[in-house]
């Protein structure tokens, strides 16, 4: 038995709560990960885990046991990466999920650089605004913006998207060019939706000029889940958008959008990283994340709050 693949092994199965979800992360068989925990626990003497038809629970000395790995895990990764070869040069394969609108516009045409510095980092990259369980599907860290709810996560704030209002030309003619918010709950405009990925719902929109501030709910045709479709939609007349910074860049300047309520302010959206916490922060992760960090201190610094 090798008793670093079958810590190995007994950590994911922990974590995923299953033996044949822990088998696909690792690219083993559920048998070898079986195999290995029940090697694991002939050799300690103590039941890790309490098995069933329908799940796999940790025992009480699992639970213990599992926190010395992580760590001991965690220790032998920062031993072998403290190297100079695997300090100065991380490498191996990395699973990242990102929006698909900053993938297009900011990530991807960047990564020749972060390969020119990093050659030996193989990266899988995810292009979505769904919700990842991290563990389940063995994604290393998502990128997301908005409010992140779920507590349990390791997080970064790198980025504070500026939004703004925009329409399509197209659309103005047809609807009018909206004087004040409030207009765009007439029967006559149209914004188009977007479906948060944690509540499938479309969320109203606060916007605020000196002491008046209102919330736009505003009619829809269309809703969508994806921050490319939503641009198209909007450069399709289909309705008023919402929209950070770069990605209305480009459109507003070759007059494919025109920018609304110039006067009035939206809150930043806070750009996050996130990773699981009990997942040791590789020297890989590491320099992706600072890396993503660095990059968008270009396109949207993270704002100081006023003090």
């Amino acid at each position: 038995m090798d008793r670093f693949d079958a810590m190995q092994a007994f950590a994911r199965v922990v974590e995923t709560g299953s033996f044949t979800k822990a088998a696909e992360t690792l690219h083993m068989s559920k048998t070898s990960v079986t195999q290995l925990v029940q090697q694991l626990e002939a050799r300690l003497r103590v039941r890790l885990l309490n098995r069933t038809t329908r799940k796999v629970n940790v025992t009480a000395d699992g639970a213990a046991y599992y926190e010395r790995v992580v760590r001991l895990l965690a220790d032998m990764d920062d031993a072998e990466t403290s190297l100079s070869s695997a300090a100065t040069s991380p490498r191996g394969r990395l699973r990242v999920d990102v929006p698909s609108p900053l993938a297009r516009l900011i990530l991807v045409p960047a990564l020749p650089a972060f390969y020119a510095r990093y050659p030996d980092i193989q990266l899988d990259m995810g292009v979505s605004d769904r919700i990842v369980d991290l563990i389940d599907e063995n994604v290393d860290c998502v990128v997301r913006g908005g409010e992140l709810t779920d507590q349990s996560l390791m997080m970064r704030h790198v980025a504070d998207l500026q939004l703004g209002v925009y329409a399509a030309p197209s659309y103005l003619q047809r609807a009018g060019i909206p004087g004040h918010p409030r207009e765009l709950e007439d029967t006559h405009h149209r914004i188009v939706g977007f479906l948060w990925a944690r509540s499938g719902k479309a969320f109203p929109y606060a916007m605020h000029r000196g002491g008046e501030r209102v919330n736009v709910h505003g009619r829809h045709v269309l809703a969508v889940d994806d921050g490319n479709a939503y641009l198209a939609a909007g450069l399709a007349g289909l309705g008023v958008l919402w929209l950070p910074d770069y990605m209305a860049k480009a459109h507003r300047a070759n007059g494919e959008l025109v920018p609304l309520f110039e006067d009035w302010r939206l809150d930043p959206m806070p750009l996050y990283i996130a990773f699981p916490p009990n997942r040791h922060v590789s020297a890989k992760l590491r320099v992706f994340i600072d890396w993503v960090a660095e990059l968008m201190t270009h396109h949207a610094p993270v704002v100081s709050p006023v003090s």
